[in-house]
């Protein structure tokens, strides 16, 4: 029996773990770090956990919101709602990268959809960045529509690691950073099924 798929049993020994390691790391400051945490910071990371087991030890499927493109929408017709739904939470389109036409350009060829659309909100941006630098590197928020076999689908960073997870943010930059994460979900979560 595979420890690994069972959630149960994983779940104990995690916590196991982890208390082992709380209590042998209490000196180096792990006490003291999980107590500058979020509310429900290890109920996020145990989802995060969960998703990195399903995709296999793939940290981008554990760090990621996915949405499969209802069938029938066009491309136009969901780069038209992300940016309409952008605009409709104040986020400010600072760029698109058409990756597949790029390619295509260059071979001559058809290349499946890759195309990454990326939003900023410039105040949260510098507030963010002021609150945490290294937090400039998820910076802009970005979606990437791509084609697969079965389809098209949204990506985006799942925001709610950085608003759930992380050092509590001071008010009135938890309420921005919450604006910015509900934004990114609506935008794929919209998208996704066409809600112009």
């Amino acid at each position: 029996m595979m420890l690994t798929r069972s959630t149960g049993w994983r779940r104990v020994a995690l916590g196991l773990g982890a208390l082992a390691t709380t209590l042998t790391l209490g000196g180096c400051g792990t006490l003291a770090t999980i107590g500058k945490l979020e509310d429900g910071a290890g109920a996020e990371a145990m989802r995060m956990w969960d998703r990195w087991i399903e995709g296999e030890g793939d940290i981008a499927v554990a760090t990621t919101w996915e949405r499969k493109v209802k069938p029938g929408l066009t491309v136009a017709e969901v780069e038209q709602i992300i940016k309409m739904v952008a605009t409709e939470h104040n986020i400010r389109d600072v760029g698109t990268l058409p990756l597949s036409k790029e390619l295509e350009a260059r071979s001559g060829k058809k290349e499946p959809v890759l195309t990454i659309y990326q939003f900023c909100s410039p105040t949260i941006a510098r507030r963010m960045a002021d609150f945490s630098p290294a937090m400039s590197a998820y910076m802009p928020c970005r979606v990437s529509l791509v084609e697969r076999p079965d389809g098209l689908y949204l990506y985006t960073l799942n925001m709610d690691m950085m608003v759930k997870m992380g050092r509590k943010l001071p008010s009135p930059l938890k309420e921005e950073a919450w604006s910015v994460r509900e934004a990114m979900y609506q935008i794929i979560d919209r998208a996704a099924k066409g809600e112009f």
